[in-house]
């Protein structure tokens, strides 16, 4: 496996999640799916909070094929916005803690919930679907805000998706938390 490596572990410490490698981006997303997802989760019994005090969510967006449970992967349990989207908020159900977003299809990427994975997460490096947050947020200048999804973003994901096809792989579990 590509080095290094950092462990997301739940609050409660029953499950880990291992990315290798460098991550494709770290990003803080404002978009409505991401508040309703944060809202979903910290609704649920003793769930610790997952978006940041200004509505957005912080991410570290990794290769579906360098991300893989290295325990407790029957305790990850999939939410859903609405019953046939793709996109699955993954917890560790032991202790509500939101651990990952992936996809049923499309996506080459798994999006690790910043916080999961400590002290040693890289920064976060934009933020994107600012046009969302909430009127009362001012975001500061310390990074780039854009109000959508910026092309240096998508640059790193087809960059990614290319390494993916020419046989930079490894396995890994893509199907983490699947419903």
């Amino acid at each position: 496996m590509p080095q290094p490596k950092l462990t997301a572990s739940c609050a409660c410490g029953c499950v880990d999640v291992t990315v290798f490698g460098a991550p494709i981006a770290c990003s803080i997303c404002y978009c409505r799916d991401c508040q309703r997802g944060a809202q979903q989760i910290e609704a649920l019994p003793n769930a610790s909070g997952v978006a940041e005090t200004d509505g957005g969510t912080s991410y570290v967006l990794y290769r579906n094929d360098r991300v893989t449970c290295t325990r407790g992967h029957a305790r990850l349990t999939s939410y859903k916005l609405r019953e046939r989207s793709p996109t699955n908020r993954v917890v560790a159900s032991c202790c509500n803690t939101a651990m990952l977003v992936n996809f049923d299809r499309g996506p080459h990427w798994v999006s690790v919930y910043h916080t999961r994975l400590g002290e040693n997460a890289p920064r976060p490096q934009m933020r994107i679907c600012t046009r969302f947050k909430r009127d009362d947020v001012v975001l500061p200048s310390d990074m780039p805000n854009h109000p959508g999804y910026p092309p240096s973003l998508v640059v790193k994901l087809l960059a990614a998706r290319l390494a993916m096809l020419i046989g930079r792989t490894s396995p890994g579990l893509a199907e983490i938390g699947r419903a």
